[in-house]
């Protein structure tokens, strides 16, 4: 008799203990298809490299361009030694400038030609050491003596920026990297364009450094 009550409470224990494994069996299972979507959503990631060559500087400058526009673009900036070089002629109107690998983050730009000189001006000044407001002042002076040309009026501005500085070989995208847009009108004001002197919603255009030399509509990014 002993033998079979020990033989029931036996037989009862492997029925209950059954689901409760089955259960722990089927818990990894489940995991498995979000472990492989994560390691799917992460490769990306895996192709970028650090824009550490003078190639890599020359491939992202040209992301400043809008598209139809950067097989004909003018490359110049800073190459890897430090040096100031024109990376690669071009032959339509825009000017584009490669991220400096000297300082943090990443910030590419082209610009229509006809700003070159305004440009140009204020590399050289911020060569002798001049700070940002020195150089602002003196731009001032000369643009309206005559002596400084800001280009045509409507002149854009096209910026690609982002905090990080690596990217894809293969597209040459930056990790992160956005774009701002400047159109440059001298000496605009709120009152002469119809414009908000500060933004209002992302994307929004609105009149930065109003009424002076560098006055001009600014479209910021869209915050993703």
């Amino acid at each position: 008799m002993r033998a079979a009550i020990y033989l029931f409470i036996f037989s009862a224990c492997l029925v209950s203990c059954t689901p409760e494994k089955e259960t722990s069996e089927e818990m990894p299972a489940a995991a498995a298809p979000e472990i492989e979507v994560q390691q799917t959503e992460a490769e990306p990631e895996s192709s970028l490299v650090p824009i550490a060559t003078d190639e890599a500087l020359l491939a992202t400058a040209l992301l400043a361009a809008p598209e139809e526009f950067r097989e004909g673009c003018t490359v110049q900036g800073y190459n890897m030694a430090g040096e100031f070089v024109t990376m690669k002629e071009g032959s339509n109107e825009f000017i584009c400038l490669a991220d400096d690998p000297r300082k943090e983050g990443f910030n590419a730009a082209c610009y229509h030609q006809s700003l070159e000189p305004f440009m140009a001006r204020g590399r050289a000044l911020r060569a002798e050491g001049k700070t940002a407001q020195e150089i602002f002042d003196q731009r001032e002076i000369e643009v309206k003596s005559g002596a400084l040309s800001m280009g045509d009026p409507g002149a854009t501005l096209h910026i690609y920026y982002g905090k990080e500085t690596a990217y894809d070989p293969t597209t040459a995208k930056v990790a992160g990297a956005k774009y701002r847009y400047v159109v440059y009108l001298p000496f605009a004001t709120a009152a002469s364009t119809g414009l908000p002197e500060a933004p209002i919603a992302p994307n929004h255009p609105w009149i930065m450094n109003p009424g002076t030399h560098r006055a001009h509509i600014m479209v910021s990014p869209i915050n993703e």
